[in-house]
């Protein structure tokens, strides 16, 4: 009967409270991110790497203190996710801080934090279920995920760095149960050449040097001249480079991937282009007469076709100069 009773105390003690069943060393094959050191004395439970993916970070908008659940910022490249534990006294506020102060010292730019008590922390529409819930599908189901770490209290901390011509976006959500503290630490990794990210100093560079610049942030799907919603920063800062060149004048030339027929592609190119130089006139007061369009088809690719990350890069436009 002791034997019984003490069974039946075990399972009413894993039912009645919240554990997380841990490792004491790290999974075999994992090791720590070159350029993020480890919260002290963590262990890594879990680590899986996606070569390729699309990465949703609602950060602040207009440098209001919420998240931008309706334009987040879009982010291409290579994702891995780490999970590392720690003791349950290494609350989630207290390593977030710890994050913070690293970020700080360190050649980081922070996009977002939030701890337990925030305003957007909180609540059955919490930033954190938000976040990595199927609302914006950032997602767990697609990058795997180790554990669920939806515990008692959340932080989440975001920052942002550039190395070797690479943008590079760490995310850390920190997640505390009753015997651990989990850190869920993201790492997107974008190169800043084939993704665009576009800004006015790199289309003067680019134009000056080569007379043309390539936007990879316009995109469209496949067989389609609309413009993507994610599209709009991008156009804004083509705006902003042509509004203070206006003596100049410019070519818009839209590219296509090669699914579908030639022709075809040769056509949409162009409407591609057209409908670019009509949201540039149209939504950012461009001059009309300051540019022309013309469509290359699937002629020029600067990746391959033979997956969906290069359809999608030569699914593009370049700015020339006349």
């Amino acid at each position: 009967m002791k034997k019984l009773s003490l069974i039946l105390t075990i399972i009413a003690l894993l039912i009645t409270t919240n554990l997380f069943a841990i490792n004491t060393t790290d999974v075999k094959g994992a090791k720590d991110y070159s350029l993020v050191s480890r919260f002290s004395g963590s262990v890594i439970q879990y680590y899986k790497m996606t070569k390729w993916g699309t990465y949703k970070l609602p950060v602040y908008k207009d440098n209001k203190k919420e998240p931008n659940y309706d334009n987040p910022l879009v982010l291409e490249g290579q994702v891995q996710r780490w999970q590392y534990t720690t003791t349950p006294d290494n609350n989630p506020a207290y390593v977030m801080k710890n994050f913070e102060a690293a970020f700080k010292n360190s050649d980081y730019t922070i996009l977002l934090e939030g701890k337990p008590g925030d305003d957007f922390n909180e609540g059955s529409a919490s930033f954190y279920g938000d976040y990595y819930g199927s609302r914006h599908d950032l997602n767990l189901e697609k990058f795997g995920f180790g554990f669920d770490s939806i515990g008692n209290h959340k932080a989440i901390i975001v920052a942002k760095t550039n190395k070797g011509g690479k943008d590079i976006y760490v995310v850390e959500v920190i997640s505390d149960f009753s015997n651990v503290t989990v850190i869920t630490q993201d790492i997107i990794t974008v190169e800043e050449a084939k993704t665009g990210m576009v800004s006015a100093k790199s289309m003067e560079k680019g134009i000056a040097e080569n007379g043309h610049i390539a936007v990879y942030d316009i995109l469209f799907n496949t067989g389609k001249s609309n413009i993507k919603t994610q599209s709009a920063q991008a156009l804004k800062t083509v705006a902003t480079y042509l509004k203070t060149n206006p003596n100049k004048k410019y070519i818009i030339v839209g590219h296509t991937d090669n699914v579908g027929d030639f022709n075809a592609n040769l056509t949409l190119s162009k409407a591609r282009a057209d409908m670019v130089k009509k949201e540039l006139v149209a939504k950012y007061g461009v001059k009309s007469e300051q540019l022309m369009t013309f469509g290359d088809g699937q002629t020029s690719p600067v990746s391959t076709n033979s997956n969906n990350a290069g359809k999608m890069k030569n699914r593009r436009v370049e700015i020339v100069e006349q």
